[in-house]
């Protein structure tokens, strides 16, 4: 091949190259696509995730929607108050704050509870295992503990407990993506404010001895949590107690009247009211607030709480009362006179601390 061949073949390939180069230089400007500034803004607020609890697909599709104004501030689970304040601030809006919510398992039918039905030796997946005979345990609404909530969860917050084998979460993991609740084949998984004492442990909408014989723990539809609760917080939907949890003021009263244990309650971290008797006037409001007796005295003298306190988070405006932790129902019984010879005249009851 001549040189001047070779020169030739290069010119025409530079000449294609600068033609080629022009032409997509002009497409690129008559075809732009106009980038929203904003929705690059808020999307470098957002955790980037990709979990969909917003009803977007995805972080991108969030921050488009919500420059755009066809979603509003704050939807991101994931990224909390702190991503709501930021999109806020780029959106010129001003965001409150909302309530978080967590990931909630209403069964406690593990071991002798809820026996099982068949010795299951199937796929490790829940869906799998409701589709024979619904499910592996005599309750066909409970947890069957073969982790599928688990492995959906993109956040380590949920697992199977090795000995319970059923689904529990950790609540300082959860994200509210609520991809364990749409992966439950059960329905056993529902959203509930974080940090809530009570929770309804069971959500089988059938009644009678039949479903105690299933379940032990199972929740018969008697209704006791509804009359026993003094704030009109609980109300029964479907044959089950439904938490209001704005009216709920974690006094437990309704776990305390429930005859199976449907109703769950973290008795543990159970309070009672503390009156500072260097403070309190004797006002009697105190007593007026309180909805289970659980406060004496007369008027302008100092009052004291009685073991009738549920350690509710209903505080009297003066707010003279603060909470101490309550001692087990067995230490304060006045029934037990050994324990309460020690604690001589009255004294401990002065410094309810110590009760």
């Amino acid at each position: 091949m001549s040189m001047s061949a070779i020169l030739i073949a290069a010119l025409v390939m530079s000449v294609l190259g600068l033609l080629f180069g022009a032409l997509l230089g002009v497409t690129g400007r008559v075809f732009k696509v106009p980038v929203n500034e904003k929705a690059e803004a808020l999307r470098e607020c957002l955790p980037g995730a990709n979990c969909g609890a917003c009803g977007f697909p995805g972080c991108d599709g969030y921050a488009a929607a919500v420059a755009d104004g066809k979603a509003e501030v704050g939807a991101c689970a994931v990224g909390g108050p702190a991503c709501a304040a930021k999109m806020g601030e780029i959106m010129g809006v001003s965001v409150s704050a909302s309530v978080r919510m967590v990931a909630s398992v209403a069964c406690q039918g593990y071991g002798d509870h809820c026996k099982p039905k068949a010795d299951y030796q199937g796929m490790t997946d829940c869906v799998a295992a409701s589709l024979v005979n619904n499910g592996t345990k005599a309750c066909r609404y409970a947890c069957l503990g073969l982790g599928t909530c688990e492995r959906a969860c993109p956040f380590d917050a949920i697992h199977i407990d090795p000995i319970k084998q059923i689904a529990v979460v950790d609540e300082e993991k959860c994200q509210a993506c609520k991809k364990c609740v749409a992966a439950c084949p059960q329905h056993v998984l529902s959203m509930r404010p974080a940090g809530r004492v009570v929770n309804v442990g069971c959500h089988n909408p059938e009644k009678g001895i039949a479903l105690k014989e299933k379940c032990d723990r199972a929740c018969i539809g008697c209704e006791a949590c509804v009359k026993a609760c003094n704030f009109g917080a609980i109300e029964m939907e479907n044959g089950v107690p439904k938490i209001d949890y704005e009216k709920c003021v974690g006094c437990m009263a309704c776990a305390d009247a429930c005859p199976t244990g449907a109703m769950e309650a973290d008795f543990e971290t159970r309070k009672e009211a503390y009156i500072d008797p260097s403070k309190c006037v004797g006002c009697t409001m105190c007593a007026r607030q309180c909805k289970f007796d659980a406060i004496e005295g007369a008027l302008k003298q100092p009052h004291k709480v009685l073991g009738a306190c549920t350690g509710c988070d209903r505080r009297a405006p003066r707010n003279k009362l603060d909470k101490v932790k309550k001692a087990p129902a067995a230490a304060s019984k006045p029934a037990a006179p050994a324990a309460a010879k020690p604690a001589a005249p009255v004294a401990p009851k002065a410094t309810t601390e110590n009760k």
